[in-house]
């Protein structure tokens, strides 16, 4: 299961139509992970420099416990993290060749949150527990695609051998173009937080979403400091997706995604990785459930699911 996460989710502008259709589209994959009734989630997602900071950045970080910092109308508190299953999870994937960071004081903020939240309409609500994968998008240099898919099939090799029914999932893209600063090019306190920005103040927390509310208004218009989006560069990526051809994502170049995207469209690697988890089970029925570009959203929204093709292991695994 995929699905973009939007920090104008809630404030941003939409007419209702488009709202209400978001809505259903939550709703339908809601459902689809309801009918699944996996017994864990292994979630791969970005961070938007409210975890994770260039004092010390992984390419991949698995966490034993997490925390939602409450960003962006999320709630704040503790995940359901199996510590042993995240641990037995780290172990694997650093056996597989994946050399992969973990904490057990992982903080997530809405890039993990929000589906889940918009899914089933109460805090922090999930269907079973839930392992937390994070895989850096925005603070370059960023992971390959290549390595993203590896990740993902390491997990997924993993999941087969736990006996249980594991849903994958990811958040995050497709084309979007947040305000997110440079640390090469920031302003001395903007680099500082890029650095080391923890526990912000309640004053730095509002700029921030001020300054991202006047840049969502500014795109509904079609004005910077956001590029437009790609709804052409989304359905490219959704046709490979529902042709279930990963490989072809190896050739993605990061810094060629951002320029046709956006700085927030790399985080199309999480999806690769929940694929390439889900195609350990063998071939893939991918579904499109929903896709609107939505300019003051700043967000090519989709919503895609995934299911193994083959009826004698559609029961074990998800996406």
């Amino acid at each position: 299961m995929c699905a973009s996460h939007t920090p104008l989710l809630h404030d941003g502008i939409a007419d209702d139509r488009t709202k209400a259709a978001v809505k259903d589209g939550f709703r339908q994959i809601a459902q689809r992970a309801r009918d699944f009734a996996p017994d864990l989630i292994v979630q791969f997602a970005p961070d938007h420099f409210n975890g994770f900071f260039y004092d010390l950045m992984p390419s991949f970080c698995v966490g034993l416990a997490a925390n939602s910092v409450g960003d962006w109308d999320t709630h704040a508190g503790p995940l359901p993290v199996p510590e042993e299953l995240s641990r037995s999870l780290v172990e694997a994937l650093l056996h597989s060749g994946v050399d992969v960071a973990m904490s057990y004081r992982m903080i997530v903020d809405h890039g993990f949150v929000q589906i889940w939240e918009e899914m089933f309409g109460v805090p922090l609500a999930l269907p079973a527990p839930i392992i937390p994968i994070f895989v850096n998008c925005a603070a370059a240099p960023l992971p390959t695609y290549a390595r993203a898919r590896a990740l993902g099939e390491a997990v997924g090799a993993w999941a087969l051998t736990t006996g249980k029914r594991v849903l994958f999932a990811a958040s995050g893209g497709l084309s979007h173009d947040p305000p997110t600063p440079d640390v090469g090019t920031a302003q001395e306190t903007v680099r500082e937080r890029l650095i080391s920005g923890h526990n912000p103040s309640r004053e730095v927390m509002e700029a921030r979403k001020t300054f991202v509310l006047e840049a969502g208004l500014a795109a509904s218009k079609g004005l910077p400091p956001c590029q437009p989006l790609n709804p052409e560069w989304d359905h490219e990526v959704i046709e490979l997706i529902l042709r279930g051809d990963l490989r072809a994502f190896d050739t993605f170049d990061t810094k060629e995604v951002r320029r046709l995207a956006g700085r927030g469209a790399n985080e199309l690697l999480p999806w690769v990785a929940a694929l390439a988890a889900q195609s350990q089970a063998g071939a893939y029925s991918a579904n499109l459930d929903f896709y609107q570009a939505i300019d003051g959203w700043i967000a090519g929204m989709t919503m895609m699911s995934a299911r193994a093709a083959a009826a004698h292991i559609s029961e074990t695994t998800h996406a």
